[in-house]
């Protein structure tokens, strides 16, 4: 069996507000040097409860257009996963379809009505 890191590091401020994220994975094309990011949000479903525990957080600096494409972008692929592993055509095209509806109100989507 084979172990991949993956490291996620924040810089904090004096007032230990994220500054900046920083991200890095072995293996990756970036092999040990670190990505800088603006935002993350990580969903771990525990293997005992059952629960689905989450992590999310972003820099002083994200705008909300940022976060919007950022929020836009998650629930897409979000959408893209559950249709890979359900098979549920149906309720994903839901999903997808409160995407679109996301992304038009943000104006992520711009003419695309």
């Amino acid at each position: 069996m084979k172990n991949n890191r993956i490291v996620i590091e924040t810089v904090l401020d004096e007032k230990k507000y994220p500054e900046d994220i920083r991200w890095t994975a072995e293996n990756s094309k970036n092999d040990n040097n670190y990505n800088s990011s603006k935002a993350f949000f990580l969903s771990l479903f525990d293997k005992e409860s059952r629960d689905t525990v989450e992590l999310d957080l972003w820099t002083k600096d994200m705008q909300v257009i940022e976060m919007d494409r950022f929020v836009f972008q998650t629930l897409n692929s979000i959408t893209n996963m559950y249709h890979r592993a359900t098979k549920n055509t149906e309720l994903a095209n839901e999903m997808q379809n409160f995407v679109k509806y996301f992304g038009e109100k943000t104006e992520i989507l711009k003419g695309n009505k």
